[in-house]
């Protein structure tokens, strides 16, 4: 019997540096994140692609995270990978790209991550049980819809307000003014709108509005929107427009000199600049800062002090947003007058003396009454009235406000600048005015148009005109108007 030699065990070489030593690749695309979902891939398949994406210099998260940009799956089952995304409590999941497979493998093609595609994109299918189960009839009208503070479809409305406002800096009014109705029709709804059947008897929704609100339904953002915030001139126009002074029609004729940035314009010697430019550019980065609620009210002591020292029996009230509620605004508006027939005319004259005295008045541009009650109504819109006003720049100080001022973080000047804005109608016109100068300006638009097709009167900040009868409407509406806005105010 043979038997075969005896022959000692071959130990096999040592790879220890291999496997302990991660390899260190280089990142190219830092902006870009990708997690690899293992289910329906596999642990040995998710290995091997993450280590391909990462030769290519792609980031690959070991963990899905907040930082994850982009989710890549195999799961061809919709639901069950969103019903498990969703169980991971993920805050930033809205803002992820979720991809098929095949936006991964275009990408290692390119060496280069590729835009996203409708192809790509897993698309989350909402429930039926995400549905409102009750019918609520909403009115096409601002006015007749209660909206609070809360919002429920910021990401809807977002996207629609930024889309209003592109038509806006382009003078299309007709696509801004149908934005901004989806827009306050969206923010007055009490629920979420989680899936499109949920809209169907939503008014104010055209084809373009729905088409936006189903991709970011669907996909989490609207591709529109992203790309329009992108474009050079959207971002050139809006940061032009921002400048207090400066409105669309500037803007366009700076960019199309080819500026691009404030420094583009501080340098062109071509560019004469008025003063509400100037001051605009000069206070920007205060006047572009919210003011807050707490600040409001401190420049309400210090306008109420300089009226009152003028004349006592005046009559002072905050309006705008800070009267609707909010915490925040871009400015301050005042709403002043006095019993005295036309002696509201030399109030604002007086005060903004008063106010230069004092040392805060930064920038100031009076408008003189043009108010006429013989060119009543008026049967067009007009987005000014005439009443006398002024638009001013104060310096306010930390000292006089009670919870501190809203500054930058690092600015220790004690100090800062506010745009406010006065306006002075005559007593009898008080109520309409104070009306006009709350706001919203959709609540406005609105208001009158329910007034114009619901009720075929005519409303404005100077008068209600009522057209069957050919008239204004009767004084004792004025003083019903003016003591229910004086009882709010004290509410």
């Amino acid at each position: 019997m043979f038997h075969s030699p005896f022959l000692p065990p071959v130990r096999k070489r040592s790879r220890a540096a291999d496997v302990c030593v991660p390899r260190q690749e280089e990142v190219k695309f830092e902006d870009v994140r990708l997690y690899l979902v293992e289910r329906k891939m596999g642990r040995s398949r998710r290995s091997f692609l993450t280590q391909l994406a990462r030769s290519k210099g792609f980031i690959v998260e070991d963990v899905l995270s907040d930082v994850v940009t982009h989710v890549v799956s195999e799961d061809i089952h919709t639901s069950s990978l969103w019903a498990w995304l969703k169980e991971c409590d993920l805050k930033n999941l809205s803002n992820m790209h979720v991809l098929d497979i095949s936006w991964f493998t275009d990408s290692m093609r390119e060496g280069r991550p590729v835009a996203v595609e409708t192809r790509h994109l897993i698309q989350d299918t909402p429930t039926e049980a995400s549905k409102p189960t009750a019918k609520v009839a909403v009115s096409q009208y601002a006015c007749q819809r209660r909206t609070t503070i809360e919002n429920n479809n910021k990401t809807l409305t977002d996207a629609f307000e930024v889309l209003a406002e592109s038509y806006e800096l382009n003078e299309f009014e007709g696509p801004c003014l149908a934005f901004r109705r989806a827009a306050s029709v969206l923010k007055s709804l009490p629920w979420a709108v989680q899936s499109l059947g949920a809209t169907q008897d939503l008014p104010c929704l055209g084809e373009h509005t729905k088409a936006v609100l189903k991709e970011i339904l669907q996909y989490g953002h609207s591709f529109e929107v992203e790309k329009l915030l992108s474009d050079e001139r959207f971002q050139t126009l809006k940061l032009f427009t921002s400048v207090f002074g400066v409105g669309p029609k500037t803007a366009d004729k700076w960019y199309r000199r080819g500026l691009r940035s404030f420094n583009d314009v501080l340098t062109d010697s071509s560019i004469q600049l008025n003063r509400m430019q100037q001051s605009g550019f000069l206070h920007y980065g205060d006047i572009s800062r919210a003011v807050s609620k707490a600040e409001a009210r401190a420049l309400r002591n210090i306008i109420d002090e300089a009226v009152h020292v003028i004349t006592p029996d005046a009559v002072l009230a905050l309006t705008g947003g800070f009267r609707r509620g909010k915490e925040f605004g871009h400015d301050v508006d005042f709403i002043v007058t006095t019993p005295e027939q036309g002696k509201e005319e030399t109030l604002i004259p007086r005060i903004i003396s008063r106010l230069t005295k004092k040392g805060i008045l930064l920038y100031s541009e009076y408008q003189a009454s043009t108010f006429n009650m013989s060119r009543l109504p008026c049967h067009r819109f007009e987005a000014m009235d005439h009443f006398a006003k002024c638009f001013l720049i104060l310096r306010l100080e930390a000292s006089q406000v009670e919870e501190g001022l809203h500054l930058a973080e690092g600015d220790s000047r004690g100090w800062r600048a506010v745009r406010v804005d006065l306006v002075s109608p005559p007593m009898d016109r008080y109520a309409y005015a104070q009306l006009g100068w709350t706001g919203s300006r959709q609540f406005e638009r609105d208001l009158r148009r329910f007034a114009r097709l619901e009720r075929d009167m005519l409303l404005d900040n100077h008068a209600l005109f009522d057209k069957t009868k050919a008239q204004l409407a009767c004084m004792i509406i004025h003083h019903i108007m003016y003591h229910k806005f004086n009882q709010q105010e004290s509410d």
